[in-house]
């Protein structure tokens, strides 16, 4: 599904430049710093690792909420249950999807999809899983209101075909389906341990209902919660390393003092930041790798920005260098689209290429692109009322918010920032009151698939966050075709089009993409520096670095 963030690759090198330096942190986060780029290491992956490990203490950016991810999931959960919980497609460290507890997955048809089960998996309890389980949990995932039922919004129908055969009828071609089996939409459950568990099945206290390489431990509410080795992991092809994980919780700078005191092991930082304080500590390693995530200011339906003239003005005028440097030391990326590179999970030389030739949202505006700005401005004349963006306080909505009104004070224009409470900046997804209170509210966003007709669906006229009502009839046919095509040079280059379309029309502008940031004792190694942590099981191939 695709996740707005809230509070919160290609492989390419991290861009520094020239600082932009700017106020307004909170005590809480990590300071924003002018200080240039650290060389981070970069890669889907850390070196192998040599030896086992028996117990690591690992830091998420908050408690868990519930292991019942039909109710909802996040970062801290999906982080946990990566290691309990399969699929069946498997995300890889190099965010490629892999059949797993389906041994395939086929297009037999126009409009049917054929799922082979794999033969031999067992659940935690020691019952094997059946095509019957595997259509129980699919049906679970696509009921009305399920946390992943948008991922089943072309399936018209599910049934067991054979002993080990699921075939799924779709109202139209969905290229993006087999893909999203490898998000929580394709999580295979123990229906009779989550049956016996009714309500209560995802609190604490309550057994897990899956069959990966750990299973839940103890889970203390506000305390820690642990993950332990399985004893009778069915998959003896891999190796488990790892014999207990630890889960403690904490805002950043919390987790940052945990592992610069050696009292945490390791943690996938919430934000790139959170690097900047432990480059000078000896016993804690540095790694980035890629992520589909990106910053960007989202357009609201409040006014002035319903010109598309005014938005391209204020992409070309924004200084997305100076927002990488003093937002996040350097350590994310000037970007030109509002999705991360880590979504060009095929064809990615097209996307590379497609991406080299994009214009309208420069590094930093040269002169050129201040006077184009200027004279769309002239064109569409400027806005009555100051242009309004909103910013929580926080240390990066505050670097982007000023950058904003230094962009359009750059070009002649007036804005000035809105302050909302935290508690309250996710509803501007929700809220028409919210969004009623600013022109532009900036968010991180990320895709749980690799492929950007995965996120470029959210420019259609009928998407739920095209907030400022971007429509173009051509566009729409164009997602149409791309979830068609099943062809991926084909859709990549109706997402190649997309993308264009969608940066020339810049219903979201584009700020840096965020990669994803690792932390870890120095001795240990083997995780995924990648975003697949959130789905591949990462736990089993953290171990030491010498043997």
């Amino acid at each position: 599904m695709t996740t707005p963030t809230r509070s919160r690759g290609a492989i390419l090198a991290i861009a520094t430049a020239g600082a932009l330096l700017l106020t307004g942190c909170t005590a809480g986060d990590p300071a924003p710093s002018a200080t240039p780029a650290m060389d981070l290491p970069f890669g889907p992956s850390t070196p192998a690792a040599r030896g086992p490990v028996e117990q690591v203490t690992w830091m998420l950016p908050a408690e868990p909420a519930t292991f019942d991810f039909d109710i909802d999931s996040g970062a801290a959960e999906n982080t946990v249950f990566a290691n309990v919980c399969e699929r069946l497609m498997a995300v890889q460290p190099d965010l490629t999807t892999v059949p797993h507890l389906a041994e395939s997955a086929e297009w037999v048809d126009a409009t049917h999809v054929v799922f082979t089960i794999r033969d031999g998996v067992t659940f935690h309890d020691g019952s094997p899983m059946t095509a019957a389980d595997v259509l129980w949990s699919m049906q679970r995932h696509a009921a009305d209101g399920a946390d992943e039922s948008d991922e089943y919004a072309n399936v018209v129908a599910m049934e067991q075909t054979g002993d080990r055969e699921i075939t799924v009828t779709m109202a139209q071609r969905d290229a993006i389906f087999i893909q999203a089996m490898a998000g929580n939409g394709g999580m295979v459950l123990n229906p009779r341990v989550v049956e016996a568990q009714g309500d209560a099945y995802g609190s604490p206290g309550t057994p897990d209902a899956c069959s990966g390489p750990y299973t839940l431990g103890e889970w203390k509410p506000g305390t820690s919660l642990t993950i332990e080795k399985a004893e009778h992991y069915w998959d003896a092809s891999r190796e488990v390393l790892a014999d207990e994980i630890v889960f403690r919780w904490a805002d950043q700078s919390a987790v940052v003092n945990a592992l610069t005191a050696g009292e945490a092991d390791g943690s996938y930082l919430d934000s790139p930041a959170s690097a900047i304080p432990l480059q000078s500590v000896d016993s804690v390693s540095l790694a980035q790798g890629p992520s589909t995530n990106a910053w960007v200011l989202l357009a609201t339906e409040r006014g002035p920005l319903a010109d598309e003239r005014i938005r391209q003005a204020l992409s070309l005028a924004l200084d997305r260098t100076g927002i990488a440097t003093a937002a996040f030391g350097g350590l994310a990326q000037p970007w030109k689209t509002p999705i991360g590179s880590g979504a060009w999970g095929y064809e990615a030389e097209a996307f590379q290429a497609a991406y080299e030739e994009l214009e309208g949202a420069p590094a930093s505006p040269s002169a050129d692109d201040l006077a184009a700005a200027k004279a769309l401005i002239e064109e569409a004349g400027a806005p009555d009322e100051p242009i309004v963006v909103a910013s929580d306080g926080g240390s990066v909505r505050n670097v982007v918010s000023n950058a904003l009104v230094a962009a359009a004070q750059s070009i002649g224009l007036e804005a000035e920032i809105v302050t909302i409470p935290s508690a309250q900046y996710g509803d501007f997804y929700s809220d028409d009151a919210v969004r009623g209170q600013a022109d532009l509210f900036s968010d991180e966003y990320y895709i749980s698939k690799n492929d950007p007709v995965g996120f470029y669906k959210n420019g259609a006229s009928t998407a739920t966050v095209n907030f400022v009502g971007f429509s173009d009839p051509e566009y729409d046919a164009l997602v149409k075709e791309a979830f068609a095509a099943t062809d991926d040079a084909e859709r990549a280059d109706l997402a190649i089009e997309l993308q264009r379309r969608w940066v020339e029309a810049t219903p979201w502008i584009p700020v840096a993409q965020s990669p994803s940031t690792l932390a870890l004792r120095s001795d240990l190694t083997g995780v995924p520096s990648s975003a697949a942590y959130l789905y591949y099981p990462w736990a089993a191939d953290l171990g030491t670095a010498q043997g």
